[in-house]
């Protein structure tokens, strides 16, 4: 069964940015969209490893810092070469104040 662990305060997330999550050993990104609406993906980009918290975020995508490869943090999907697997996503809820992911 998946748990809700928290990853962040909403105020850690700037408008339209990742930041890094590291829980039980695996590595998370946390992204605002400029609707204030969170998202949740896996850190790493699934063709170089590079984190993708130090790529940018621009119109529902994240660019990968190291190759440029782009996906749609919303949906995962990989927006084009050189990537060509798509981001794990995870489910989202704000309570409180605070962004909780379900892994």
């Amino acid at each position: 069964m998946a748990d809700w662990v928290e990853a962040c305060a909403v105020d850690d997330v700037e408008d339209e940015d990742v930041i890094r999550f590291d829980h039980g050993g695996r590595s998370f990104a946390i992204y605002r969209s400029p609707d204030d609406e969170f998202f949740a993906t896996d850190g790493f980009c699934t063709h170089e490893k590079a984190h993708l918290a130090d790529g940018l975020v621009m119109d529902d995508i994240i660019e990968c810092p190291k190759h440029n490869g782009r996906f749609n943090y919303k949906t995962g999907q990989a927006k084009g070469a050189p990537v060509c697997v798509n981001l794990a996503t995870y489910p989202v809820k704000v309570e409180a104040g605070k962004v909780m992911i379900q892994i």
